[in-house]
């Protein structure tokens, strides 16, 4: 069973208390049993935080104590990659050097080196999904626009086209208008990548936007019919509109933002590094820490079962090691 430190438990009752979810909903996002929860809690609620502390032998007497060269390898990356939280470095440690470590162990390792700042759990809002979610990659694209200032040349404006079940990006434009022939123009990129342009589909992907004008205009509309591409306008206001494509331009931004551009290439060609990060690097916790390209190209189940395979063989190896150094050390 998982060990939980009194910081990481008194987190994980700040975030049940304070969640929009029902508790078991809340508990299962946290990968938290009710027991456990329900036993420190009511520790915590006699105790208080006291209650919290883990009074059981020290975890490095387990069999399942973590070697210290694996744990210098896990700064080391996480020095590497110093924009990746502690539940991506988990798997990245896992996918490039063929040995599991958990997520938390590898929170707790960062915590001790002050290198996070706070416990790598997010509990979803009520609002992240939508009620009927997609089943299959190109079942529904939501595009969106979102705005760039260039030194000396003005505002510029990013066109994005986003698959909804993968949160693969499909394509993105930038322009110096946002208007419907931009919307087009992004669209057509995406059908040439998906091939969707030339091969004859039954199931034509549906497009999710919200109500600007670029998205109201009769051009767009003729084109979609043209398309066979149903067009789906969400609610003004409504929680669930394009939350995806939304949550990618912030985080998007808050990386490109970092810096300031005095062409429009000079933009693209930022962009263009941070899209190839998003799709085949960055891994989301809701495909199960698989990157967008993995889901996209079909490869999760592939990725799950090599992953399922290491953790199997890392916890078999580090069992043997510790019962060697017991049986040393008696």
């Amino acid at each position: 069973m998982m060990r939980r430190s009194q910081e990481e438990k008194r987190e994980i009752i700040h975030l049940v208390e304070h969640s929009e979810l029902p508790m078991k909903r809340t508990l299962d996002e946290l990968n938290v049993p009710r027991s456990s929860f329900y036993r420190w809690y009511q520790k915590y609620q006699e105790e208080g935080e006291e209650g919290l502390i883990d009074r059981r032998p020290n975890p490095s007497q387990f069999w399942n104590h973590i070697p210290q060269a694996v744990r210098e390898q896990v700064v080391k990356l996480a020095l590497e990659h110093p924009d990746r939280s502690s539940r991506q470095i988990a798997w990245l440690f896992t996918d490039e050097q063929g040995y599991f470590i958990s997520e938390s162990s590898v929170y707790r390792i960062l915590k001790g080196f002050d290198l996070v700042e706070s416990p790598a759990f997010r509990v979803m809002s009520a609002k992240d999904k939508f009620d009927h979610p997609t089943k299959r990659v190109n079942e529904l694209w939501q595009t969106d626009f979102t705005y760039f200032k260039i030194m000396n040349w003005g505002w510029y404006y990013l066109s994005t086209i986003l698959d909804d079940f993968s949160r693969c990006i499909l394509a993105w434009k930038l322009t110096s208008t946002m208007n419907a022939t931009d919307v087009q123009e992004t669209l057509e990129i995406a059908l040439r990548k998906t091939g969707l342009d030339h091969v004859n589909v039954l199931l034509r992907p549906r497009l999710l936007s919200d109500n600007g004008s670029c998205y109201l205009s009769h051009d767009l509309e003729n084109y979609l019919q043209c398309k066979h591409i149903e067009h789906t306008r969400g609610a003004p206001y409504h929680p669930m509109t394009q939350g995806k494509i939304e949550r990618y331009h912030r985080s998007m931004k808050n990386v490109v933002k970092l810096q300031n551009y005095y062409s429009p290439e000079e933009l693209e060609r930022e962009l263009t590094h941070f899209v190839d990060y998003y799709n085949n690097q960055r891994y989301h916790e809701s495909l199960d820490n698989l990157t967008p390209m993995d889901v996209y190209t079909g490869r999760s189940k592939e990725v799950l079962e090599k992953r399922a395979e290491i953790k199997k063989q890392t916890l078999q190896a580090r069992r043997l090691q510790n019962l060697q150094t017991q049986a040393v050390q008696v």
